[in-house]
């Protein structure tokens, strides 16, 4: 059976139209033939470009490619979890999800080692606003970061990448957009993080508002740079290896994302403070030197139609994925103050970025599956009534597996971090039973509500004609942040009930 091939002139099913012309990537139309055996012959990959107006999905993949598979080209996966990408066993999705996903670990483990190191500077003692900031900087990898990595995986799972100049102008295109994308959310974070201080404190020096602005944005924009090439690197490793991008982009965007942002933050912002009083101009030159470096990104990012529609269509949910992440880092900011629970410094980003990579792993691979087998605004069958948490994990097909083995992780993997932050504090004290406990709890408390959201959204987001890789994975980090930074605030908060010291 034949999988309908929507034509070019028509709507999306969302029934949005383009806000714009643009130039759509187009298939030659003698390149998808019927045999007469009723197969589809493969997809030429030679391309022009033609003035079409776009809508927010039509950018991953051509029209003609949705509602099949890219392998078989001829029919449609018979299960909700059918994929056009190689069927991956058991033992292969562990592997190649453990690996990123320890060294994901390790990352915000070394994260937060080094919060509890710099919380003693000079720079975090005065102007103790830049806890606020800390979930919301490193909340980018989220916003930015896992959202290319997401991008870029669906494109090449769907062959988006084969042609050298196609791949070049989308990588161009996504990391220009990516620098803008930084420079804007960096200057909103610290402007949010100035109302908050000053709705909790009740005033805020001007000075500080300066230095908060240019710690944020010289911190999103250098470490987005580096991680940006960096991500490129391993997705196109990845292809090259035979590796599903979607197991590995995501974690290893975050791997050492933490650590590399928050070295950079607390670097930032011990520097600026040097200059505070006796050179404050060279803080108003950085904020202007990277605000003039926004029409450069501007103009780059139009050069390719997907980096062009995000240019209008993907700062909502970035900018609200920062809010939500800032509200996170308010909490964050009272219990980090207040001498009975400062404990709580370490574990913050290890909860919270373990959370962030689980997460996306299944939100990529849910949205791989439905770019490659369903058309826009069309869900699974299972997906169309309302929605039940056992639907994530009870299921043969291969995102309820992948669901199944997130969770699982859990437990052991946040076991190995609460290890090795043991170590690396000298193996001198042991996390006591109840602190484990309640670490433990909290992680799985946060997980399993994340990948039930996962699926909820990003099947609703399809179902509204919008691309789930730009929307869904910054709303579900963003609440990954104040999801495990209030559980685990919580958990502190029983432990010093109970006298609990949380070590023996």
């Amino acid at each position: 059976m034949f999988a309908p091939e929507p034509k070019d002139e028509e709507l999306s099913p969302s029934g949005s139209v383009g806000r714009g012309t643009s130039y759509q990537t187009r298939f030659n139309p003698s390149s998808s033939q019927h045999s007469g055996g009723g197969n589809i012959s493969p997809v030429n990959t030679s391309m022009h470009y033609e003035p079409q107006e776009y809508t927010e999905t039509d950018y991953l993949l051509p029209n003609k490619l949705y509602g099949t598979s890219r392998l078989s080209g001829s029919r449609r996966a018979k299960d909700a979890d059918g994929s056009g990408a190689p069927a991956e066993t058991i033992c292969s999705m562990v592997l190649q999800i453990l690996v990123p996903f320890l060294l994901a670990g390790l990352g915000t483990v070394s994260a937060g080692m080094l919060l509890d190191v710099v919380q003693n500077w000079d720079v975090f003692q005065e102007i103790t606003e830049i806890f606020i900031l800390v979930p919301a900087v490193l909340g980018m990898k989220g916003n930015l970061e896992m959202t290319l990595a997401s991008r870029l995986s669906t494109a090449v799972n769907a062959g988006k990448m084969e042609p050298a100049r196609e791949k070049w102008m989308l990588i161009a295109g996504n990391l220009a957009l990516k620098q803008l994308q930084a420079t804007v959310l960096g200057l909103l974070a610290s402007l949010m993080a100035t109302a908050l201080g000053w709705m909790a404190e009740g005033k805020m020096p001007f000075n500080h508002v300066v230095l908060l602005c240019s710690t944020s944005v010289s911190t999103a924009f250098v470490a987005s740079l580096l991680q940006g090439i960096i991500m490129v690197g391993v997705i196109i490793g990845s292809k090259r290896l035979g590796i599903n991008p979607d197991n590995v982009a995501t974690p290893m965007a975050a791997s050492f994302g933490d650590l590399i942002t928050l070295a950079l933050l607390a670097c930032f912002s011990q520097w600026f403070y040097s200059f505070i009083d006796l050179y404050p101009y060279v803080l108003y030159l950085v904020d202007l030197l990277f605000l003039c470096l926004v029409p450069l990104w501007v103009v780059i990012a139009s050069k390719h139609p997907a980096s062009q529609m995000l240019l209008r269509t993907g700062w909502e949910p970035i900018i609200t994925a920062m809010v939500i992440s800032s509200l996170g880092g308010l909490i964050l900011d009272k219990t980090v103050t207040d001498p009975n629970l400062a404990g709580i410094v370490v574990y913050a980003p290890v909860i919270n970025g373990i959370g962030g990579n689980l997460v996306s792993i299944q939100s990529s691979r849910i949205s791989t599956n439905l770019h490659l087998n369903y058309t826009p605004g069309e869900v699974p069958e299972d997906r169309r009534s309302c929605f039940s948490p056992c639907r994530t994990f009870i299921g043969s097909g291969a995102n309820h597996r992948s669901a199944q083995i997130l969770l699982l992780l859990v437990i052991p993997g946040q076991l190995v971090f609460l290890h090795t932050i043991h170590l690396m504090k000298g193996g001198h004290t042991l996390p006591s039973p109840l602190l484990t406990v309640a670490f433990l709890s909290a992680s799985l408390i946060q997980v399993f509500s994340l990948l039930c959201i996962a699926d909820c959204m990003v099947h609703c987001l399809w179902r509204r004609g919008k691309d789930p890789d730009s929307y869904s994975i910054p709303y579900l980090t963003a609440l990954g942040d104040l999801l495990g930074t209030a559980l685990l605030s919580l958990a502190f908060l029983m432990l010093w009930c109970i006298g609990d010291s949380g070590s023996v």
